[in-house]
């Protein structure tokens, strides 16, 4: 395959209200596996969706092998073999076709058979090569709707594959893998680069560039900062000084909280599938309590459980040692429960509305009068000071939330549930997708949350933040918890080796703490 070369120069976009990108120069070439970072809110989406084809109104050049191109859709980049895998997976697959359907999507007529008949066992034939490339077991006829997480990812990163793509742009890719499938992923990026296809690749999580790629370009508030070669020469607090314009102390130290009785806790808890089984816990007041595991450890699975997302079958939650009948999330919201979930996109928040509504949202009934009509002024008093207090970057409280970045539409998600003044907060991967300096904006409301003698519930497969921010961590194991640690006495590898299964000196999985 000949190499592909790009030059971006002078791009510039605006949204209502912000100027997205400030005359931006970027350019890679084929067999390059190209870093793109920056904060959220520095413009690296918005450059990828306008070489996408998804951001149209764009001034500006754009070459691709010395020749000026316009991209004015998805189509003309995918034609100039430009593809695209975005984090939020979800909203680029369709989850009643199958596996096989998802990964030939772009060429299901065209070329596998005739105008009206699909040849169905060619494109089963050719989606399993796909996946066999990328070294993924999924069976073609599985419904899309039914995968994980990390096997979506995969779904889409397979139908990349299948056309002839000279420019892979990986949008947060590793974010909800786990490491093994996070290793495979690089295994495939490298034979993609091998073979002349351009990467560019777009991650928060920046010791993984040094594994993967071999530049790196850092853009911040719109425009770019530094290109570069990445190497062991440039340390990684350099790079975040790029990203954030300031020197940056990346160690978190956690406060000082007093904790006080036992406020919630769970008794051999089994959701309905099985998918989480036999769980005990407990959190007390100002405790920040960790849920460390891999993917598909059923981290996910207990959060919407214990939330009433998910239908239990066995077991009891209780509050303030009093149960609680958590079978759908309007009853844990009312019981004093908030979730921030993994998806934030598709369960926590309307995308297509305002920032004001969605921080409300979850406490509309103090803004209603007797004949249920909002009191619009307080709303949006409401709003704007929560606006304020979290740092969302927005230009108005009528902004729609698709509009923001990554991070801030996690702080929107946030502000929802503060604004409803819960007690036990759940956090599920709240740091997926976000950057540095929003992860420490995040650690501090949390601990401040602590403060006000408020419950938390960490889920993540970051054993790092875990050790940051936790005072117990329980570890979970094929949908049970299998250990419980003193956060200030454990570290990585302790939590990683019970995390894969690993069992006590007395040959047996460790047992449960007890109900505290």
């Amino acid at each position: 395959m000949n190499k592909i070369k790009l030059e971006m120069k002078d791009i510039a976009i605006e949204f209502p209200g912000v100027k997205a990108l400030k005359g931006v120069d970027f350019s890679t070439e084929g067999g390059q596996i190209h870093a793109l970072v920056g904060a959220n809110g520095a413009g690296k989406s918005t450059l990828m969706k306008v070489l996408a084809g998804d951001n149209t109104h764009y001034t500006g050049q754009i070459y691709i092998d010395g020749k000026p191109v316009e991209i004015r859709s998805p189509k003309e980049a995918k034609d100039l073999g430009i593809e695209i895998v975005y984090q939020e997976v979800d909203t680029a697959l369709i989850p009643y076709l199958s596996v096989a359907e998802n990964v030939m999507f772009n060429c299901l007529v065209n070329g596998m058979g005739s105008r009206v008949l699909v040849n169905w066992g060619r494109m089963r034939r050719e989606s399993k090569e796909v996946l066999k490339k990328l070294n993924v077991e999924l069976d073609p006829d599985a419904i899309v709707g039914d995968l994980t997480l990390a096997q979506k990812q995969m779904v889409l990163i397979a139908r990349c594959m299948s056309g002839a793509c000279r420019m892979l742009i990986l949008d947060e890719p590793t974010a909800p893998l786990s490491n093994t499938e996070a290793e495979e992923l690089f295994r495939v990026v490298r034979g993609l680069a091998a073979q002349n296809v351009a990467i560019i690749f777009i991650s928060h999580r920046l010791n993984e560039l040094y594994e993967i790629c071999d530049t790196i370009t850092v853009m911040r508030d719109g425009q770019n900062v530094v290109r570069m070669p990445l190497n062991e020469e440039l340390p990684q607090n350099k790079i975040v000084e790029y990203m954030l314009g300031r020197k940056f102390d990346e160690a978190y130290a956690k406060h000082k909280v007093a904790i006080g009785e036992t406020i919630f806790s769970v008794e051999d808890l089994t959701e309905k599938s099985g998918s989480v089984q036999h769980i005990n816990m407990y959190v007390r007041a100002g405790e920040i309590v960790g849920i460390a595991g891999l993917v598909g450890a059923g981290k996910t699975e207990l959060c919407k459980t214990l939330f009433g997302a998910l239908p239990h079958t066995e077991g009891c939650v209780k509050m303030h040692d009093k149960e609680i009948h958590c079978n759908s999330p309007l009853q844990a919201v009312k019981s004093g429960l908030a979730l921030v979930p993994e998806e934030r996109r598709k369960e926590g928040v309307l995308i297509s509305e305002p920032v004001c509504e969605n921080i409300t949202i979850a406490a509309l009934q103090k803004y209603c009068n007797l004949f249920s009509m909002v009191n619009r002024r307080k709303e949006k008093k409401d709003a704007i000071q929560m606006i304020k207090d979290l740092g969302i970057k927005t230009p108005s409280e009528n902004q729609a939330v698709a509009l923001l970045s990554g991070g801030n539409q996690q702080k929107v998600v946030l502000g929802k549930w503060l604004n409803s003044d819960a007690e036990i907060y759940i956090y599920d991967e709240p740091t997926k997708g976000i950057d540095v300096g929003a992860k420490r904006d995040m650690y501090e409301l949390i601990e401040r949350l602590a403060e006000k003698g408020k419950g938390t519930i960490y889920a993540t497969c970051e054993f790092t933040e875990l050790l940051s921010i936790c005072d117990r961590i329980y570890v979970m194991y094929d949908g049970r918890i299998v250990k419980e640690l003193e956060a200030a006495k454990a570290n990585e590898q302790e939590l990683l080796y019970y995390s894969t299964g690993g069992r006590d000196s007395n040959g047996e999985s460790s047992k449960q703490a007890q109900i505290g």
